[in-house]
């Protein structure tokens, strides 16, 4: 219990949407409420493009679009917040998959416009395997979208989540005139307004049948508000927190993030019901978060993170007792003893040194290549965080050198992006052909522009007929070695060795599968975790 105030005072959460439901904007505003920014990037004029904070790669600014997880570390009413904002786009899925490993519960941003979306699903998919506590933001309620009621049955029906509005939206579009807190009980009426506003535009109604509203919002609005209100809270009661907690019903509120309206009550509601940082699960037991020695693990590497210095960051989530600058802690799976004297704390790109850091916490480590994705650091005692994967790719193309002057740049390039967890790469069996597989076409963008841009190595693309990649295990070496003998043209090794088939189709993985029963094929490498 030594660092217990330490612990609680903590709240390490990421913020997940589909592609252009307003993520980024959300990340900003709860940047502008901790002080940690002064101006939205999302403001824009005619003269000035400024680009969204958690933005940094230079690919993601020319597309406006999010491709890898940033880490900002920010205070806001004493509570020390890490908010880690993921890639919407389903081509880095698998990023945000192993970012949801690091964090203790979500924000869900939801279009009002466009509802319940393909990657919306699968990244409750990640969060319910997991019971990772969700709150929800429907955003732009300052566009016409859909009608409320039909909107909140969308999100339960498809995420298979119960919903509980604790804000509600009065009209939508051009018509919206604010949000009634169910919670609170005062009326906030919506202005257009970037900035972090103070409670001035905020009226105490705690009686919902008071004059008062007609005066604020008309006779008409007020009728169909008091009507809302009694449904939802005749439906809905008061939240039971331990419910959120346990990932079974998530708290809802409506707003503009655009506009800074409806962020700050949920950013209140947030620091006061999400969970704390938790104990973990590992290869050899429950890890107690209130342990006082240090634990933690890999969850992300990010080379040249600053271009002009070629740097390279692991990022580690502590889970358990104090991480100190200088000190001597234990890599497992090198089985060696690491320090690291200058750690780092996040503001997307800007960096500040720290002396020490708690459980929730999420540092960065200066790396010379020694870190790979779900490596664990601690103070002497061997096991691995669980849950951890690398899922099996879906596209597959082979590296093609265009300059042989600059394998050896290449290679460096292909190991450093590979490590990072953009991509995985494969070497084809009994030669040196290299294979990059990915979950999304534009993986190969990024892959292409970084190995240009970062390493000076120029590269196209072929396209390999490949559906999946499995990893195989046997308990019997000789049918292993019988089996990758004999199927040559489809076996490969992934970085760290381990042996890999590549399934031409469904039909010939399920042939494969029936006539190989000595043989198992898995679909993420974590099973070779314990054998590191």
């Amino acid at each position: 219990m030594k660092y217990h105030n330490e612990i609680q005072r903590r709240r390490t959460f990421a913020i997940i949407s589909h592609p252009d439901a307003g993520k980024t904007t959300l990340t900003e505003k709860f940047l502008l409420f901790g002080g940690a920014i002064q101006i939205a990037g999302a403001v824009k004029s005619n003269k000035i493009k400024k680009h969204a904070t958690s933005d940094f790669m230079e690919i993601e600014r020319q597309r406006g679009i999010s491709v890898a997880t940033s880490v900002m570390s920010f205070e806001y009413n004493d509570i020390l917040i890490n908010l880690l904002d993921t890639p919407g786009h389903k081509d880095f899925a698998e990023d945000t998959y192993r970012t949801l490993t690091a964090v203790d519960s979500v924000i869900l941003v939801v279009d009002s416009v466009n509802g319940v979306e393909d990657q919306t699903r699968r990244l409750m998919e990640v969060c319910r395997m997991r019971d990772t506590p969700v709150i929800v933001f429907i955003n732009k309620m300052d566009r016409d979208g859909k009608n409320r009621f039909d909107l909140l049955e969308e999100i339960e029906k498809e995420l298979k989540i119960s919903l509980h509005p604790m804000t509600w939206p009065i009209n939508s579009g051009k018509d919206f005139k604010g949000v009634y807190n169910l919670h609170d009980h005062n009326l906030r009426l919506f202005t257009a307004n970037t900035k972090a506003v103070d409670e001035d535009d905020v009226t105490a109604i705690e009686d919902i049948n008071d004059s008062l509203l007609e005066k604020k919002i008309g006779e008409a609005d007020a009728a169909i508000l008091r009507e809302d209100i009694e449904l939802v809270d005749g439906v809905n009661g008061p939240l039971d927190v331990e419910y959120y907690l346990a990932g079974q019903v998530a708290p809802v509120f409506f707003g503009s993030a655009i506009n800074n309206f409806g962020v700050k009550e949920m950013l209140d509601t947030f620091i006061e019901i999400a969970p704390t940082p938790r104990s973990r699960e590992t290869t050899s037991r429950l890890l107690d978060v209130e342990e006082e020695k240090l634990s933690g693990f890999i969850f992300k590497i990010h080379a040249n993170l600053d271009p002009k210095h070629r740097d390279r960051i692991a990022f580690l989530r502590v889970c358990s007792g104090k991480f100190q600058r200088n000190k001597y802690f234990h890599h497992v799976r090198l089985d060696k003893d690491v320090r690291f004297s200058n750690p780092y704390s996040f503001m997307a790109r800007d960096k500040s040194i720290i002396e020490d850091a708690y459980a929730g916490d999420v540092v960065g480590l200066f790396d010379t290549g020694n870190f790979k994705i779900g490596d664990t650091l601690t103070e002497g005692e061997n096991f691995y965080f669980t849950g951890i994967p690398s899922f099996s790719p879906e596209i597959f193309k082979e590296v093609v050198n265009k300059d042989p002057l600059k394998t050896k740049q290449l290679e460096k390039g292909l190991l450093q992006l590979t490590d990072e967890g953009v991509a995985q790469l494969f070497t084809q069996f009994g030669g040196n052909k290299k294979i990059i597989g990915c979950v999304g076409e534009l993986q190969f963008e990024v892959i292409q522009y970084r190995l240009l841009h970062e390493y000076g190595a120029s590269v196209t693309f072929n396209s390999m007929p490949f559906y999946k990649a499995c990893w195989l295990t046997s308990k019997d070496p000789k049918k292993l070695l019988e089996f990758t003998r004999f199927k040559q043209a489809n076996i490969a090794e992934d970085k760290d060795g381990h042996v890999v088939y590549l399934a031409q189709s469904e039909w010939f993985l399920n042939t494969e599968i029936t006539n190989n029963p000595d043989i198992t094929f898995h679909f993420t490498s974590e099973i070779h975790k314990a054998e590191m």
